[in-house]
């Protein structure tokens, strides 16, 4: 790999379009959600025709109220400024919880007992019931299912990624990819150990990390990062920012990936050289980094490409998926992204997409650009994941093949 890009080149990228009413919105959704996670389900499981003994009606009310008010303290508390990792746990357990027993309430409380009732089964008080059962019975099922989906090491997702521009000579580069980790409260020192030999079996060429290494300040986290310096890669290894870095002292991070032998590609690139073609590898900070205060700190495509050969193919780090829009102008090949998570707990994908164009998977944006978005490595807050698997991915980059004339 060479190193050819400048440090912080002056000028600055153009402003995002004004946000549309539907993300002003988005901003009072904390507010709303604690009451509608907790209240909703509360009417469905005790107070929608079962009429239960009043001291089931009371115990259950208690412990709603308990979790409506419960949940957000504790995550302020976990999150905030005191950043105390109890709370954190807590807080995560109860936004887990509260969001699979509202989404199976809703579900649930509506479609089996319309069921119930066209195959006439039972009276009112029977059908309420049974919805009850059915709710609180898939509620653990998916929990218990969730929180071991969570804390396994991920299964490795392979695909092709042919690239029209790419050269013969880099035709078969492994790209490996994590992100998302996001050490945290509970520790997973082990854990990420293990996912680190996960991606040494993979053999990759280039080895990427796409932000959210963890939540907390790097000298809090270093035991559970410190094994991302056993990452082994035949080339380079390479980090860009995510938000959560900018929550937690992101200099901080990018010295300690910078200890670990990793590449920071803060608006940089590298070059990749193999059988005579190249391959520009390119970084940017993430989208929120300008407004984080951090003097240098912004996502800045044009100087991460400065001094590039506008020829050459171009493989782009950019930890949210949305920064594809400027990639797709600047002419980028392959943006790898994370942030999404998959949506993490499903249905939450639905709410994902209101601020990113893709949640998963390769999608293809202009006439060159493709876009891998990963669903992330480790998890955020709730431990628990939902219909949307962690992953380590490894990207094959092929280049096309000479067509065959008869």
């Amino acid at each position: 790999m060479t190193d050819t890009s400048n440090t912080r080149p002056a000028g600055s990228e153009a402003q995002e379009p004004p946000r549309s009413r539907l993300h002003l919105l988005m901003r009072y959704i904390p507010l709303i959600a604690p009451v509608l996670l907790w209240t909703v389900p509360c009417w469905v499981l005790l107070y929608g025709g079962q009429h239960w003994p009043l001291p089931v009606t009371s115990a259950g009310t208690a412990l709603f109220v308990l979790g409506l008010v419960g949940m957000p303290l504790a995550m302020v508390r976990g999150h905030g400024r005191h950043q105390q990792d109890w709370a954190a746990v807590v807080g995560g357990i109860l936004l887990g919880t509260g969001w699979v027993l509202f989404t199976w309430s809703v579900l649930l409380g509506v479609l089996l007992r319309i069921a119930l009732t066209v195959a006439g089964v039972g009276e009112g008080q029977d059908r309420a019931r049974i919805v009850t059962w059915a709710v609180l019975g898939v509620t653990a099922a998916l929990l218990s299912w969730g929180h071991a989906e969570a804390r396994r090491v991920p299964r490795v997702r392979r695909l092709d990624v042919e690239l029209p521009r790419l050269g013969a000579g880099l035709d078969g580069l492994r790209v490996a990819l994590i992100t998302d980790t996001h050490y945290g409260p509970l520790d997973r020192a082990r854990w990420s150990a293990r996912v680190c030999e996960m991606v040494n079996t993979l053999e990759a060429d280039l080895v990427c990390h796409t932000g959210d290494i963890a939540d907390g300040t790097a000298e809090r986290r270093r035991a559970q990062a410190a094994p991302l310096g056993t990452v082994r890669a035949t080339r380079a290894r390479v980090y860009v920012t995510g938000n959560h870095e900018y929550y937690s002292e992101a200099q901080g991070w990018v010295d300690l990936m910078d200890e670990l032998d990793w590449e920071p590609l803060r608006n940089r690139h590298l070059l990749l050289e193999r059988g005579g073609d190249t391959l520009v590898v390119a970084g940017v900070d993430d989208v929120t980094a300008e407004s984080s205060g951090l003097a240098g700190h912004r996502a800045h495509l044009a100087g991460a490409l400065d001094g590039a050969d506008p020829d050459l193919p171009v493989l782009l780090l950019a930890h949210q998926p949305k920064f594809v829009d400027r990639a797709a102008a600047g002419g980028v090949d392959l943006q790898l992204s994370g942030h999404t998570h998959g949506g993490q707990i499903w249905p939450f994908h639905h709410l994902v997409r209101i601020d990113q164009p893709a949640v998963a998977g390769l999608s293809r944006h202009g006439d060159r650009t493709l876009l891998y978005t990963s669903r992330g490595t480790g998890f955020w807050g709730p431990p628990f994941r939902v219909f949307a698997p962690s992953e380590i991915t490894l990207l094959v980059l092929r280049s096309p093949r000479p067509s065959t004339s008869s």
